[in-house]
């Protein structure tokens, strides 16, 4: 059985209390942290492919995405100061893609209690009595988005930009591979984007199932996420990687993939917070 993990001054979990009284009780209880195992992750992710089979949400994640990428693409191909940022941007959505997902979480809520699902519950979390709370996450997200944005142009702005301002997709791409600045930008970019990477996972793992479960409010939800990181260092870090690969591959050829991938990550992120966070 899992061992839990309390917070260290001692405050006791919040289990089967109304959603009211538990906002409410956020200052003096917060809700408690099992301890998972790594093959904790691999059970996430199987139910949350049950999940997705029951509800295939996958043409909605393709009309959401492909416009999108198509947007970012064209403009980068058209030349100007996009055209840098090309990867950042791309890279970076997964920052938001705790957002994009709360409609997921909230599919695999219903299917767990029982109720028949379909693609268009992805919606009913508009009603829900957390939505402010969630909203108030996305713009956190949305500002830590900002912020890698900035980030990625600055490191781009002292290496390879510092020496020549490619006009062209072909001349972009044979300096960055071509050139000690363009090395110094890969290096330090993903280096940067992976510290970024880190932050987003510990301050969501958890916090936005979590909300969508209990309006416990934002502080509660982000604290709530970071313990059960430091709780779970390895089972976590292997997550973190899932997600990474799972990215990786539903890039290639050309992202259709993700309409697969980010779903199942969805639903599995789902069933991890309900491995992680007592109910």
């Amino acid at each position: 059985m899992a061992e839990t993990w309390t917070p260290r001054h001692g405050a006791p979990a919040t289990t089967g209390a109304p959603v009211g009284a538990q906002a409410g009780a956020s200052a003096a209880a917060e809700p408690a942290i099992r301890r998972i195992a790594v093959s904790d992750i691999g059970d996430a992710l199987r139910l949350g492919w049950q999940d997705f089979l029951a509800a295939p949400t996958q043409l909605l994640f393709l009309g959401l995405l492909y416009p999108l990428i198509g947007f970012i693409a064209a403009r980068a191909t058209a030349g100007g100061d996009l055209m840098p940022l090309f990867y950042p941007l791309l890279a970076g959505l997964s920052i938001m893609g705790p957002v994009a997902a709360v409609g997921i979480y909230e599919i695999s809520r219903r299917r767990e209690r029982g109720w028949a699902v379909s693609w268009l519950d992805a919606f009913a979390v508009l009603r829900s009595p957390a939505i402010l709370s969630i909203v108030a996450l996305g713009l956190m997200l949305l500002v830590i988005f900002g912020l890698w944005v900035l980030a990625a142009q600055w490191i781009y702005d002292a290496t390879l930009g510092a020496v020549a301002r490619p006009s062209s997709v072909e001349e972009f791409t044979n300096l960055v591979f071509n050139t000690s600045e363009g090395w110094r930008l890969i290096l330090i970019g993903n280096a940067v984007g992976f510290l970024f990477a880190v932050a987003v996972l510990a301050l969501t793992v958890v916090s936005f199932p979590l909300l969508l479960d209990r309006d416990v409010g934002p502080g509660v939800a982000v604290r709530t996420s970071l313990r059960a990181v430091a709780a779970n260092p390895l089972p976590m870090a292997v997550w973190g990687l899932t997600v990474a690969v799972l990215l990786f591959a539903g890039s290639l050829p050309i992202f259709i993939g993700l309409a697969v991938v980010m779903p199942l990550l969805g639903h599995g992120t789902w069933h991890l917070y309900r491995k992680v966070v007592e109910s």
